[in-house]
C-alpha cells in the first residue's frame, strides 16, 4: 500500500494472508528526520515470510535506517499488533508506549486471560500512556483510551491533521467502518461506547489496523458505525 497520505506508510508485504489485512504504519515525524512505528504485525510462521523482515525490507526500500524509527506505539496487547515488537525494539532501539492497562499484559504480568491471542514474548513498555497524553510523534498526536477490543486499547489522534489511527476500535467493511468484532473483543458494550466516543472527534481520515483505509469522511464514516452497531 506504500504512502497512503502525506507522512504516513502502510508497510508492503506484512500481510499473512490476502484476505487479512494488517496497516502496520511508519510515520514520518515532522522533527528532526525521525520515524514512529505504529503496531508490529504478526509474527512470521510456516507459510508466512512476513514479521519483523517485511518491516525491515520496507525500510530499507525507502531509504529509512532502522535507528531512525525512535517510536514504537502500539494500540493494543493483541499478537497481530505485538508479534513482532521485541525483535523491533532490540533492532531500533525505539520507545515502546501503549496504555497502562495493556502495557501490563503485554509484559505478561499477569497474563492476559481474554478474547484474542495474547503476546508470545513479554516486553516492557517504556512510555505508559493515560487517556489525553501527547506525543511528540509524527505532527502530534493525543492517545484516546478506547477500552473494549481490550481493556487498554489506544487509539492516536492527530488534531492537525485531523487522522485518526483506531487500532481495531473500528474494522474497515467495504468503504465504511463496523464496531470491532465480538469474537475478539473483551467488552462490546464498552467498544461501543468508545466508538460514540471516536465519532465526536474531528476526523477526516480513519486508519485502522483491519481494512480499507478511510481518507475522506471519517467522521461521518464513524457516526454511522456507532449508530448501525448492534451489541
Amino acid at each position: 500500500m506504500s504512502e497512503i497520505l502525506p507522512g504516513v506508510h502502510a508497510i508492503d508485504g506484512i500481510n499473512p494472508s490476502d484476505d487479512f489485512t494488517t496497516n502496520v504504519l511508519l510515520l514520518r515525524d515532522a522533527k528532526g528526520g525521525s520515524w514512529t512505528l505504529l503496531d508490529t504485525g504478526l509474527p512470521a510462521s510456516d507459510g508466512y515470510p512476513g514479521g519483523a523482515a517485511a518491516v525491515e525490507r520496507y525500510c530499507a526500500g525507502h531509504h529509512i535506517p532502522l535507528t531512525s524509527i525512535q517510536r514504537i506505539l502500539i494500540t493494543h496487547l493483541h499478537l497481530d499488533h505485538t508479534g513482532n515488537l521485541a525483535t523491533l525494539a532490540k533492532k531500533t532501539g525505539a520507545r515502546i508506549f501503549a496504555h497502562w492497562l495493556d502495557a501490563a499484559f503485554i509484559a505478561k504480568n499477569p497474563p492476559y486471560t481474554g478474547p484474542g491471542m495474547p503476546p508470545r514474548d513479554a516486553v516492557e513498555v517504556t512510555e505508559k500512556l493515560k487517556d489525553g497524553d501527547e506525543i511528540d510523534a509524527f505532527e502530534g498526536l493525543v492517545a484516546v483510551h478506547t477500552p473494549g477490543h481490550t481493556p487498554g486499547h489506544v487509539s492516536y489522534f492527530c488534531p492537525a491533521r485531523r487522522i485518526l489511527f483506531a487500532g481495531d476500535a473500528v474494522f474497515g467493511e467495504g468503504s465504511g467502518l463496523v464496531v470491532s468484532t465480538p469474537q475478539y473483543t473483551f467488552s462490546s458494550p464498552l467498544a461501543l461506547i468508545s466508538l460514540r466516543r471516536l465519532a465526536e472527534l474531528d476526523v477526516e481520515a480513519v486508519v485502522e489496523y483491519h481494512g480499507t483505509p478511510v481518507l475522506k469522511g471519517g467522521k461521518a464514516k464513524l457516526a454511522d458505525a456507532a449508530r448501525k452497531a448492534k451489541i
